[in-house]
C-alpha cells in the first residue's frame, strides 16, 4: 500500500513515537551496506537485464533479501514493497525499499548509488534513510525528529536553504532524456533559463544536497515509489517541501518535485506556465 485511499498531506503531524522504527531503519541500512559493498566494483559481478530493459545485479537481489530477512524478524506484521521482489504483506504500515538506487552506476564501479529505506504509515512516508556507503555518507529523518547526516563530530542536523529568488537558485533535473520522454522538455528549458545554475546530478544524491541546503529544486519523471519514498521525510524534516510535479502529495504519480519550500509555488508556476 503506497497511497492511502484517503490521501493525507505529507507534512501532517504524527501522533506517535517513531524512534524504534528509525532505529530499525538505520540497522537495515547497516545490513544493506555490508552486503552491497562486498560486491561493489567486483570484476565478476553478475549483471542481468530485466523485462523493462533496466539492469539488476546479484548485489541488488542479495541486498533486498537481507533487508527483508531483518524486517521479517523484527516487524513480521508490516508490509514490504521492494524494487526487486515486489509487495508482501498488507496493512497501514509498509516498508518501501530500493536496495541499490543507481544500479547503472553500481555496475560500472561509480560510487554514486544508494540504498533507500522508508516506512510509510497510512500512505504518508514517515521514516527515511538514504545510505551511500561507497562515499561514506548517510542521511536520515523521521516525522517530528528532524533530518540528519553523519558529520565529522557526530550527527549534524539538516536545513534547506533560505534562497528566495528563482534567479538565485541552483537545481538538479536528472536528465534531458527523462524530461523529453515525459513530453516536458520545454518546461525544463523554461526553468533552466530562469535559474542561476542547473545540473543533472542524478539519483538520490541531489535530494540530499537539497536537504543540506546546497540546492533549491530537484525534479524527476519516471520515478517509482521506491525511488522517492525515503527522500520525503528527510526533505520535509529539513524544512523543504516534496510533491509530485503537479503539486500533489502522492508517491504513485511517477514524478517528483522537491524544493526548499519557499520557492515551491514559484517552480510549480514555471512548470505549468504555457509557452
Amino acid at each position: 500500500m503506497t497511497d492511502s485511499p484517503v490521501r493525507r498531506r505529507w507534512d501532517a503531524p504524527f501522533d506517535g513515537d517513531l524512534s524504534a522504527d528509525l532505529g530499525l531503519a538505520l540497522r537495515l541500512a547497516d545490513t544493506a551496506d555490508r552486503v552491497s559493498m562486498a560486491r561493489f566494483d567486483a570484476a565478476d559481478l553478475d549483471v542481468r537485464v530485466k523485462a523493462d530493459a533496466s539492469h539488476v545485479t546479484e548485489a541488488d537481489l542479495a541486498t533486498e533479501r537481507a533487508i527483508r530477512d531483518l524486517l521479517q524478524s523484527e516487524r513480521p506484521e508490516d508490509g514490504v514493497f521492494g524494487e526487486e521482489f515486489g509487495t508482501s504483506g498488507s496493512g497501514d504500515r509498509q516498508w518501501i525499499i530500493d536496495p541499490i538506487d543507481g544500479t547503472a552506476n553500481y555496475l560500472k564501479g561509480i560510487p554514486m548509488w544508494a540504498t533507500l529505506i522508508a516506512l510509510v504509515i497510512d500512505g504518508v512516508p514517515r521514516v527515511g534513510v538514504v545510505s551511500q556507503p561507497a562515499i561514506g555518507r548517510r542521511w536520515w529523518g523521521a516525522t517530528g525528529q528532524g533530518a540528519w547526516t553523519d558529520g565529522t563530530d557526530g550527527p549534524r542536523r539538516l536545513s534547506v536553504s533560505a534562497v528566495s529568488a528563482v534567479e538565485e537558485s541552483s537545481i538538479s533535473f536528472q536528465s534531458i532524456a527523462q524530461w523529453r520522454d515525459a513530453g516536458r522538455l520545454d518546461d525544463l528549458l523554461r526553468v533552466s533559463a530562469e535559474v542561476w545554475r542547473d545540473r543533472g546530478y542524478g539519483d538520490a544524491w541531489p535530494y540530499m544536497l537539497l536537504a543540506e541546503g546546497r540546492l533549491e529544486l530537484v525534479a524527476e519523471f519516471g520515478v517509482q515509489e521506491y525511488d522517492i519514498a525515503a527522500h520525503v521525510p528527510i526533505v520535509h524534516e529539513a524544512g523543504g517541501r516534496f510533491t509530485d510535479i503537479d503539486g500533489a502529495d502522492a508517491l504513485s504519480s511517477r514524478s517528483s518535485l522537491a524544493t526548499n519550500r519557499v520557492l515551491h509555488d514559484d517552480f510549480l508556476a514555471l512548470l505549468s506556465r504555457p509557452d
